[in-house]
């Protein structure tokens, strides 16, 4: 048996710890969220190294987590969510990640499959030819200096304000889509070049646009609230985050925090948690940057919306008032967030840290939207092109268990190396065809790093949150249509 293994304690069906004895240096013990299947896999990847480095980070508070979706990743694991002390803690960028503020946001149409299906392969066109996607891609929108200065500090707002969606979006998505404290001025150069086309682009890898159909509904009141109102339902989800700008943003603090981690003394297990206190000018710098980031990807998914709803209505030709498209919300799952929560019963303000975790917090929550307030935060999770995605609501229990976290997504079992290497895209596309799924994408081999083999199955993954009680099922949709780069 494998240390491991051996070390981890089982706290119930699906909590297992790793002891602060597991390996110096740790000052918190770690919580898997898993099931005995999926953890098998997570100890041959040696995620739970990672888990325990992230323990070992100045000023961590409770424990080091990770969510039921969790697959190694650079100095976090994704799906690693970890809490730092605003005065004694650390900042850093591998616990936030390169994609900065990739989420993701769905909207609900007030249209069913049966009555719209035979336009199906024209929407997927015209989202597919309206929406830029893959590596690299640029924009139509031309941007100034100036005024990516405004996109960086003012996230959704700029795009809403320049007629690119409805006042009502910004209500419907986490904070506001806007970050306080976000100065362009931290944002180098560089990142703002690399951002100026690629506003209102999709990108490649994981991201993705979907057509959904709502396939099954667990909570018949929370989805009535979201304006989800039955099975047939046609949904879109859109998933992409900062693009080349976020990874430039990464990139550039990663660097000065290596030369921060001398200057103030601090050692970390492994070199990819580079970190600077929080209350150090890198620190502050940091943050303000990635804010900066994470409202420039709120700005992104909002155009991305704007010209979805444009897509739409040339290949559907109805009103808009007919369509819907109506934002249910927009969340972020790789973001560092400064936030109130309970530590040994006293309040304290803290730096979340989530990366590929969802925020989750619970109903009557100061901090999520009033039409919310009965029902908890929706979360949004989705799945692989081939298999499901679920419509979620935050909980007291992930409030009081894991700083208002959980999952936010399948999580990878394959690399895209192994992926492309074993999985034919051709073929994967063939059979989604023949299951009823429209696939429009860049190249063959975009789809295949992206096939449901290389992931977990969403549904066993959903069953670990929902059951552990960190986030509650609402709604399963399944893809009818689906955009990659």
């Amino acid at each position: 048996m494998n240390k491991e293994f051996s070390n981890l304690t089982r706290l119930d069906s699906y909590r297992y710890q790793i002891p602060k004895s597991f390996m110096d240096g740790m000052l918190v013990p770690g919580i898997v969220y898993t099931s005995e299947d999926m953890l098998q896999h997570i100890i041959k990847e040696q995620v739970i190294k990672q888990i325990a480095n992230v323990a070992c980070l100045p000023g961590i508070q409770k424990c080091s987590f990770a969510m039921p979706d969790v697959h190694w990743g650079y100095g976090f694991p994704i799906g690693g969510v970890a809490a730092m002390d605003i005065e004694n803690g650390v900042i850093s960028p591998g616990g936030v990640g390169f994609d900065i503020n990739c989420g993701v946001r769905l909207l609900g149409t007030k249209l069913k499959y049966d009555e719209i299906k035979k336009y199906m392969p024209s929407l997927v066109d015209a989202l597919y030819k309206s929406i830029p996607s893959g590596v690299g891609t640029s924009g139509k929108l031309r941007l100034n200096s100036k005024d990516m200065d405004r996109v960086l500090e003012q996230g959704s707002r700029w795009a809403v304000e320049k007629g690119y969606g409805r006042i009502e979006d910004l209500s419907s998505t986490e904070e506001s889509g806007e970050m306080a404290g976000a100065n362009a001025a931290y944002v180098s150069n560089r990142a703002k070049e690399r951002g100026i086309p690629q506003l209102g682009t999709l990108g490649a890898g994981n991201h993705f646009i979907e057509i959904g159909m709502i396939d099954k509904i667990y909570d018949d009141g929370a989805a009535t609230t979201m304006g989800l109102f039955e099975v047939g339902q046609l949904v879109l989800w859109i998933h992409s985050g900062s693009r080349g700008l976020g990874h430039q943003v990464a990139n550039d603090y990663i660097k000065s925090m290596a030369k921060a981690m001398a200057k103030y003394g601090i050692q970390v297990p492994d070199r990819q948690l580079a970190c600077a206190p929080l209350n150090s000018s890198e620190g502050k710098s940091y943050l303000s940057a990635m804010y900066c980031a994470a409202n420039y990807a709120w700005a992104n998914r909002q155009l991305m919306t704007h010209l979805a709803r444009e897509a739409f209505h040339k290949a559907i030709n109805l009103g808009e008032s007919e369509i819907g498209l109506d934002l249910v919300y927009d969340i972020a799952h790789n973001i560092a967030k400064i936030e109130k929560h309970l530590v040994d019963g006293k309040q304290k303000q803290l730096c979340i840290h989530r990366k590929g975790a969802t925020r989750a917090f619970p109903p009557e929550h100061v901090q999520i939207p009033a039409k919310y307030s009965g029902i908890g935060q929706p979360v949004l999770i989705p799945g692989d092109m081939g298999r499901y995605s679920y419509i979620m609501t935050g909980t007291q229990t992930a409030m009081e268990e894991t700083f208002g976290s959980t999952c936010h997504g399948a999580g990878r079992v394959k690399s895209r190396m192994a992926a492309k290497k074993n999985i034919s895209g051709k073929d994967f596309i063939s059979g989604l065809e023949r299951q009823g799924i429209i696939v429009r994408a860049g190249s063959y081999s975009s789809v295949a790093e992206e096939a449901s083999a290389a992931y977990k199955n969403i549904d066993d993954v959903i069953q670990v949150a929902h059951l552990s009680g960190i986030s509650k099922k609402v709604a399963r949709t399944k893809p009818v249509g689906v955009i990659k780069g």
